[in-house]
C-alpha cells in the first residue's frame, strides 16, 4: 500500500496532477480562512498544504505510511512552478488511530486521505470522535463519474484483456460524493457545501491542458457535477440532551386544591349580606333592627 500511495504522489508530480493540487489548493484556502479554534490538523498529502490561509495557533501535518526518511516532507510553493520546499511532519499516524482524546480538534483536512486510507469507513469515524461539536472536516477527492474516472474504468478493462495502462496509480477505488456524503450523514456530519471542479480531459501533456482551458468554465456551468475532483466541508452536529435525575431526587409537590370559607367578610363600600331567616342568629336580629 505504502508503494502505491508513493506512485499516487509521483503521479500529483505530473502536468495533470500540478493542474489538479493547484485547484483543491485554491478551494482550501478559501474554505479553511474563516473557520476559527485552537487546533487543526492536515492528514496526508504534503504537496499541499491545506491550512496554509488557516489562523489558528496550533497546527499539524500527520503522515502515515507515505512518510519519508527522517519524518520529512516535501510542500509545494508558489504556483506549482517552484521548488519544492522541506517542510517537517509532526505526527506519524494512521487515520484509522489518531492520537488525539475525544472532541480535542477543531479542523481537520483530508486532501485524498480517505482514497488512501486502509479503512475510510474507520479513518472517518476516527474523525468524528476527534472533532469537537461543530468542528469542521475539509475533504477533497477523485471522482470517479467524470471524464478522468472514465478513463481509469477503460484503462482496467483493457488491462484485464492484456493492454492499455492506468491514467491514475492503481491505488484502490475512488469514492464518489454521493456515498461520502452517505457516510457523513450516518456520522451526524451536516454536509456544509460541496464544489466540483477539473472539467479538462484526462491528457498527460501541459499543452493539451492548456488548450483544453475552455472547459473549465462550461464545465461549471453546463456539467457541474462531472468534474475530475469534488471538495466538501461538513460540520460536526451533536443534538442536545436533557439530563434525567435520580428518582430519589424528586419530590412530589404538594396540589393547590380550593378551601371553602364559612364566613366572608364584606368588602369595604359594600353591604353585608343578610342570612335566610332560619340561619339566623341572635346577633344578626340586633343589626338588621
Amino acid at each position: 500500500m505504502s508503494d502505491q500511495i508513493i506512485g499516487l504522489h509521483h503521479w500529483f508530480e505530473s502536468p495533470p496532477g500540478r493542474y489538479l493540487l493547484a485547484w483543491e489548493q485554491a478551494r482550501f484556502d478559501e474554505a479553511v480562512a474563516d473557520i476559527f479554534g485552537y487546533h487543526s490538523l492536515q492528514l496526508g498529502m504534503p504537496l499541499l498544504d491545506g491550512l496554509r490561509t488557516n489562523r489558528m495557533p496550533h497546527q499539524w501535518l500527520a503522515l502515515g505510511q507515505e512518510a519519508v526518511a527522517g519524518s520529512i516532507a516535501f510542500l509545494e510553493t508558489g504556483n506549482g512552478d517552484g521548488a519544492l520546499q522541506r517542510r517537517a511532519v509532526d505526527l506519524l499516524a494512521e487515520p484509522v488511530a489518531l492520537p488525539f482524546p475525544e472532541a480535542s480538534l477543531d479542523l481537520l483536512v483530508l486532501p485524498h486521505t480517505l482514497e488512501l486510507s486502509i479503512d475510510p469507513h474507520a479513518a472517518l469515524r476516527e474523525v468524528e470522535r476527534v472533532l469537537v461539536p461543530e468542528g469542521r472536516v475539509v475533504i477533497s477527492g477523485l471522482n470517479p463519474a467524470s471524464l478522468w474516472g472514465l478513463r481509469q474504468w477503460r484503462a482496467r478493462l483493457y488491462q484485464r484483456l492484456g493492454k492499455g495502462t492506468l491514467y491514475f496509480p492503481d491505488v484502490g477505488e475512488f469514492i464518489g460524493y454521493r456515498r461520502l456524503r452517505d457516510w457523513l450523514r450516518l456520522l451526524s456530519f451536516e454536509v456544509e457545501s460541496a464544489r466540483f471542479g477539473c472539467y479538462r480531459p484526462a491528457v498527460r501533456s501541459a499543452q493539451w491542458l492548456e488548450r483544453c482551458s475552455l472547459m473549465d468554465p462550461l464545465g461549471e456551468r453546463w456539467w457541474p457535477i462531472f468534474g475530475a475532483a469534488y471538495f466538501v466541508v461538513a460540520v460536526k452536529r451533536v443534538h442536545g440532551m436533557r439530563l434525567l435525575e435520580p428518582a430519589w431526587r424528586t419530590s412530589r409537590q404538594p396540589q393547590a386544591a380550593t378551601v371553602p370559607i364559612a364566613n366572608r367578610t364584606a368588602l369595604a363600600g359594600q353591604p353585608a349580606t343578610t342570612a335566610p331567616p332560619w340561619k339566623r342568629t341572635e346577633n344578626d336580629n340586633r343589626n338588621i333592627v
